[in-house]
């Protein structure tokens, strides 16, 4: 692994970090009070190539590497962990799936679109009743004469679901089968058939739009299909490896901002005579938040690096993923310690990271998922 990034991978850094200062941070608390989705400042992010940071240039996006994608969805994250979590669904969840298994037609169509920031992306995977265990869906797509599904069920907690015009939908079409009954479609949201919940009222990231999807008699065309009948749950599990290193990269970004608003206030803000800094114990706690950023980022690193070599990596997103998400809520609640009452007022923006912070520990799969990740890989065992 180099520790050295290139021109083009500052660049799009620097791109991100200008965007992150300039607009989304100053706006972050207005879309965290109101829940208002962010859909100016998106629109910027995909001007400037960050919905499609890994999409080749023939396909709208920026045509960069997973190491290049850490960098600038850290700068997001620590402007405003909602925006990053829009970012990361378009680039990961979205357009990874269709590059790797679209055909020509569905990368120019779906993929061109997420890329330039025309349009929003969604990921239909999780119900009300299967989370972790993916192979419990109850959604079904019953396959016709023709050669045309159709599609009934529910899908919930879908991350821009309100927003989305298109959707990557994982539905059962054999249940005796199955993880191989699994099937993924592409999904139209404009199409009859289709129909949204009420947006999720939640803790934290509370400007990217959340929802219960609808599906009564929604007729996908065979080329709909994504990859081949079959080979859904293969395609959602190489997604959310790939998904891991965008959350590993906000959880990092969620406690920079946590950390370096902490440094600056444990060296201003003074008690029985001196900067709370220099009291051993708040020593402790600043070398003890920096060493798990630190160790965070690079892991996230490595596993990005990985897979720009197209190197085997699943267990190093699954280790970045649960050490930087653990990492992020210890820090924000550190950070909240420290300010004290202040860390706990919505005056400041300590308590919003806090909030934020907890997501990265239960979506792209929760802690307890990753480490039985980790430890099959480590044991061979299931």
């Amino acid at each position: 692994m180099e520790f050295g990034f290139s021109e083009e991978q500052l660049m799009i850094q620097d791109v991100a970090r200008r965007i992150a200062q300039e607009k989304i941070a100053p706006s972050a608390e207005h879309h965290d009070r109101t829940g208002e989705f962010p859909l100016e400042n998106i629109r910027v992010l995909g001007e400037n190539g960050l919905m499609g940071i890994e999409v080749p240039e023939a396909y709208g996006g920026a045509g960069m590497d997973p190491v290049a994608y850490v960098l600038a969805m850290v700068e997001i994250a620590a402007g405003d962990a909602a925006h990053s979590t829009i970012m990361s669904v378009n680039n990961s969840l979205f357009c990874n799936g269709i590059l790797t298994h679209g055909s020509e037609e569905q990368k120019q169509t779906y993929v061109r679109a997420i890329a330039e920031g025309a349009e929003i992306g969604a990921f239909a995977l999780t119900e009300p009743q299967s989370g972790s265990d993916a192979t419990a869906m109850r959604c079904r797509a019953v396959r016709q004469d023709d050669g045309s599904y159709v599609i009934n069920g529910k899908k919930s907690w879908i991350t821009s679901g309100p927003v989305a015009k298109y959707i990557v939908l994982f539905a059962m079409t054999d249940p005796d089968k199955g993880a191989r009954g699994i099937t993924a479609f592409l999904v139209d949201a404009t199409r009859e058939g289709f129909g949204r919940g009420k947006t999720e009222p939640k803790l934290g990231i509370r400007a990217s739009a959340t929802c219960e999807i609808e599906f009564n008699d929604y007729v996908a065309r065979p080329e709909d299909v994504l990859g081949q009948e079959g080979e859904g749950f293969k395609i959602a599990m190489g997604v959310l490896d790939a998904g891991r290193i965008g959350i590993a990269s906000q959880a990092v970004g969620i406690g920079r901002a946590a950390y370096e608003a902490t440094l600056s206030y444990v060296k201003e803000r003074k008690a029985f005579g001196q900067p709370i800094g220099t009291f051993q114990m708040t020593q402790a706690k600043i070398a003890d938040m920096k060493c798990k950023l630190d160790a965070s980022l690079l892991l996230t690193l490595r596993a990005a690096w990985l897979k720009g070599q197209g190197k085997k990596f699943s267990a190093e997103a699954a280790i970045a993923k649960l050490t930087a998400s653990e990492a992020a809520m210890w820090i924000a609640h550190q950070a909240v310690q420290i300010h004290a009452g202040m860390g706990y007022s919505k005056e400041m923006p300590i308590e919003r990271y806090f909030r934020d912070a907890k997501i990265t520990e239960i979506y792209e799969g929760t802690s307890e998922i990753q480490r039985l990740v980790i430890a099959r890989s480590e044991t061979g065992l299931r």
